[in-house]
């Protein structure tokens, strides 16, 4: 009788032998209890793990035993990810090409090619990206709820909630009546689309500042009340926000905060409101609000006032492998069950 094999595993054995040198002997495990791979008589056993973010590889080394034959397969694993498997001594490869593997006469090492993605995140307009992140703080998937908070068109949220429900980020309840209505399926599988799709679309626009401080929240808050007093809308995010929300990070060597302006001229006003002076490797960087969700649902804590969780938790992520971990902190924090 012939097993067949899940989607899954097809594509992680597909990763794992294009990675292998065309002289390995490889053999395919017939399912069951047969290995999923053979190479060079060494049995392998493979663990298809998703997107490959730092939360899958913990996942993965939660779940399954750790031996030196568990090769762990993503689409594209982040530098936190890679980091952890390799820390609990489990092999790893993904679809770029990128691999790590140390198990008997098998040794790879490989960087790989990220490729970028068209779609689905060319579908993630900025109304998508907002209607998303308002979700993830927990606003039910009605247009009336998203219309409110965001103060976006009807039509914009009606065509925002019909994307999410097409890239299956959203399930519908019923189709029409009063029991109608959408929910999120899984909210980590909307948490990493949209903080995927929002590295995708970042703009350009940047202001660096140079600015001393030894309390960077503190300092930051400083500087924000003269923002305030000059009635400039303003958030932080990243490493400064998570201090506050989910404390992770023991330095903060640098800070990011939104304002509210679309232009460069209206970065270099909001600098000169509170004396700061743009200068190359500074401290302090100031962009436009990316969403209206970010701008609309930023909250004061602790004085400081900070864009919410979801969009901080994809700008950690920018900070290499300690942001990960700060993000994956925060989510497991102030992300709960949503």
């Amino acid at each position: 009788m012939s097993i067949v094999k899940s989607a899954s595993t097809v594509r992680a054995v597909d990763a794992l032998r294009h990675v292998l040198p065309t002289s390995a002997d490889v053999q395919c495990g017939a399912g069951g209890e047969e290995p999923d791979l053979v190479v060079n008589g060494c049995a392998l056993e493979l663990r298809w793990v998703g997107r490959g973010r730092l939360g899958d590889a913990r996942q993965l080394l939660q779940d399954a035993p750790v031996s030196e034959r568990l090769i762990a397969v993503a689409r594209e694993f982040s530098p936190g990810a890679k980091n952890a498997l390799t820390e609990q001594g489990v092999g790893w490869v993904d679809e770029t090409g990128a691999a790590e593997i140390a198990v008997g006469s098998i040794v790879v090492s490989r960087t790989g090619r990220p490729t970028k993605q068209a779609d689905p995140e060319a579908r993630w307009t900025p109304s998508v990206l907002a209607t998303a992140e308002a979700l993830l703080c927990g606003l039910p998937a009605t247009v009336s709820s998203i219309e409110e908070v965001t103060g976006l068109s009807t039509g914009s949220c009606t065509k925002a909630l019909r994307t999410l429900t097409q890239l299956g980020l959203l399930a519908s309840d019923a189709e029409r009546g009063p029991t109608s209505g959408r929910h999120v399926t899984d909210p980590t599988a909307l948490l990493e689309a949209y903080a995927t799709a929002d590295r995708a679309r970042r703009p350009a626009i940047e202001l660096v500042v140079g600015v001393l401080w030894r309390d960077a929240v503190a300092r930051l808050a400083q500087i924000g009340q003269r923002w305030t007093a000059g009635d400039i809308g303003w958030a932080s995010t990243g490493a400064v926000a998570s201090a506050v929300l989910a404390p992770f990070l023991t330095t903060i060597d640098a800070a990011v905060v939104y304002v509210d302006t679309e232009t460069i001229a209206g970065l270099e006003a909001t600098a000169r409101v509170a004396d700061l002076v743009p200068i190359e490797g500074g401290r302090l960087t100031l962009r436009p609000f990316p969403t209206v969700s970010t701008r609309r649902l930023s909250t004061f804590v602790d004085g400081l006032q900070v864009a919410p969780w979801p969009r901080v938790y994809a700008d950690l992520q920018d900070i290499g492998v300690r942001g990960e971990e700060a993000a994956e902190h925060l989510r497991e924090v102030v992300g709960g069950d949503r």
